[in-house]
């Protein structure tokens, strides 16, 4: 018995080493690749909504208008807004990156992609969002997109990030998520009034561009 318990130990050690050298393969691999797209913008947004959805189109002008001012623009990779941003980008001649990731249900990646990466591990992709983007913009998404929103925010609000400007793309759609961070996050002291301050909120294109424009100028 000792020595069946001392074999499954001994492969747990083996598989979880070998899991450490996959880790260090794709940080290697993405920083080689990803060194010289500087400066970035990383759009995050839903795969599922199609090019006919309002959010598809302004997701393709701010992708549009940023490269035109000389930004890279780097998504998931996949489908629905990261699609439309890659579209934009590839458009207005900027470099177009695309961040895809290994899921049971494969995540294809887009057809307007200068450079595409897989990875099988989320944080490790988490970081290359975040490794080179001079800012970030997200429009409506799921589960996904709500995760990368406020760990970006949180990394940005204990300062293991520089402040750089965090832009949320739909009034409409991301209402109900910052009226229940006043609501409940405020009132109990979880967050302060200065963390309201991380992000904006804007429908406009021109505005997204604008922003980031104003914070860099200055």
């Amino acid at each position: 018995m000792l020595k069946r318990k001392n074999i499954i130990k001994d492969n747990f050690i083996s598989i979880e080493t070998w899991r450490i050298f996959r880790i260090i393969r794709e940080f290697t691999r993405a920083f080689k690749v990803l060194f010289a797209i500087d400066p970035a913008v990383s759009i995050f947004g839903s795969a599922r909504l199609t090019p006919n959805n309002k959010y598809y189109e302004k997701a393709y002008q701010v992708a549009y208008k940023l490269s035109k001012k000389g930004y890279s623009i780097v998504t998931g990779g996949g489908g629905g807004i990261m699609e439309a941003a890659n579209k934009g980008a590839k458009d207005a001649n900027s470099k177009s990156i695309g961040l895809n990731i290994e899921l049971s249900k494969e995540q294809i990646a887009n057809k307007y992609l200068d450079i595409s990466l897989k990875f099988r591990y989320f944080f490790c992709r988490k970081v290359m969002f975040v490794k080179y983007a001079k800012a970030f913009v997200f429009l409506p998404g799921g589960f996904g997109t709500m995760d990368e929103f406020f760990e970006i925010a949180t990394l940005i609000q204990t300062k293991r990030i520089d402040t750089i400007p965090l832009i949320l793309v739909g009034k409409k759609y991301w209402h109900n998520v910052i009226e229940y961070i006043k609501q409940n996050m405020l009132p109990f002291n979880m967050i302060t009034e200065t963390d309201m301050n991380i992000f904006y909120i804007t429908d406009n294109p021109d505005k997204v561009v604008n922003i980031i424009e104003k914070f860099y100028n200055k």
